[in-house]
């Protein structure tokens, strides 16, 4: 059809140059005319999202974002660290030497594709170029996220989601790292699911109008958590994304979670469960003990109630359960109980097109953690005060405090407890 149209208006363009009878401004109108058409055929039509020659490609959209970080100000005690948060921060090793890893660091460096590749199919690949395992190296490729959603409505009301994802428990777990305040997740709440993530298959629910409400949430500043359904229920191999599973025992977890408007306000109650047994897979010294290591009981429930900042805001969630914990005096792994939880108070300051965000968290955790070394054994009582700056949709500066004291013993460190201070900064760029 577009050759057709093609060919039509050269023979326009030809009648115009030999033939004087006819009427130019006719024949230039015409032209114009054949022109805007073929051109509105090969582009996508905004408003619906289909163009004249459809692609799956076409639909596909690529964002990102990069943190670098500096560990390394005004640092009182370099044997102050969290493995699971940042490995630039102070150091975890057992030589009272060892120097502290308080270079610059790149933290972050991902790109996310994502697409309604079809009415009922939502695509989402993001990769993390920045990924940095226990052994030193730092900034090997791994799959953060890969799954895929399958909605069985127009509204997309109703969806399963299959891959590797984040696993729906907790509102800090499920923020992304671009949108949260503090520079990292809460142990009492991350220590459930280390990265968040594993493979599994997810049903979630909620109205098409949450869904925006979700996404405005993000869109506009207030440091949601994103969308992952009013309602959860999904199981998942239990063993951290990128690894395969240590049993025949899958995870099961479900999560309720709701924005309420009230008045000029957004609050968002929730609870969240999971159920399911650890296996180890490796994290064992020799001469530490565990019974029955493919399936030890690891359980949680927890409940969170966020007050959106306008302008100002609360963040708090707790949980208790069982799971694995190394006992000092024993040298065994034992399953005990656990809890642990946190409030941030933050505050949304719009200054022009700049945005301020001041902030104070007060973190406790005590318990294990089941994918570090012998399950390692933690006592935290932390305090961070900072700020957050956006000059421009692309760069964000933060700053924070830190006062920390930290208990964390294994089977080669069983008696550390560490307490320090030091001041954190972290420039993210939004691509």
């Amino acid at each position: 059809m577009i050759k057709r149209k093609i060919i039509a208006v050269l023979l326009l363009m030809a009648s115009v140059a030999n033939a004087q009878d006819l009427n130019k401004e006719d024949v230039k109108k015409e032209v114009i005319r054949l022109l805007d058409s073929i051109n509105k055929a090969k582009l996508p039509d905004t408003k619906s999202g289909v163009s004249g020659e459809e692609h799956w490609y076409d639909r596909i959209s690529l964002r990102g974002y990069a943190q670098i970080r500096y560990n390394g100000l005004f640092s009182t005690n370099d044997k102050v660290s969290c493995e699971q948060c940042d490995k630039s921060w102070g150091t975890t090793s057992t030589d009272p030497e060892a120097k502290a890893n308080n270079g610059l660091f790149i933290r972050r460096a991902r790109l996310v594709f994502s697409g309604q590749v079809h009415p009922n199919v939502f695509f989402y690949f993001q990769p993390d170029f920045a990924s940095s395992p226990s052994t030193g190296i730092q900034n090997f490729v791994q799959i953060r996220d890969l799954y895929f959603d399958l909605s069985f409505d127009k509204k997309r009301e109703y969806r399963l989601r299959v891959g590797q994802s984040k696993i729906p428990y907790g509102f800090e777990n499920m923020q992304s790292s671009s949108q949260r305040l503090t520079l990292d997740r809460s142990d009492g709440i991350n220590s459930s699911i280390a990265n968040e993530r594993d493979l599994g298959m997810f049903f979630y629910w909620a109205p098409a109008e949450i869904r925006k409400r979700f996404e405005m949430l993000v869109k506009d500043g207030y440091k949601g958590s994103g969308d992952f359904g009013v309602f959860a229920l999904g199981v998942y191999n239990g063993q951290i994304a990128n690894k395969i599973d240590g049993n025949r025992d899958l995870n099961v977890v479900a999560r309720v979670t709701y924005p309420f408007v009230i008045g000029n306000q957004i609050i968002e109650p929730g609870i969240q469960a999971y159920t399911g047994k650890w296996a180890f897979t490796g994290e064992i010294s020799s001469g530490v003990t565990v019974n029955d290591p493919q399936y030890i009981k690891d359980q949680r429930v927890g409940a969170t109630f966020v007050l959106y900042p306008k302008p100002f805001g609360i963040q708090t969630e707790y949980n208790i359960g069982t799971g694995p914990r190394y006992n000092t005096v024993t040298k065994t792994v034992d399953v005990t109980d656990l809890d642990g939880g946190y409030v941030l108070l933050n505050y949304k300051w719009d200054l022009k097109k700049q945005r301020l965000y001041p902030f104070a968290k007060f973190q406790y955790y005590d318990g294990g953690k089941k994918y570090e070394k012998d399950a390692r054994s933690y006592v935290v009582r932390d305090y961070e005060f900072g700020v957050e700056w956006q000059p421009l949709k692309a760069f964000e500066l933060t700053a924070e405090y830190v006062i920390a004291d930290r208990s964390f013993v294994d089977s080669a460190l069983p008696v550390n407890r560490q307490q320090g201070n030091l001041l954190r900064l972290q420039a993210q760029f939004n691509f």
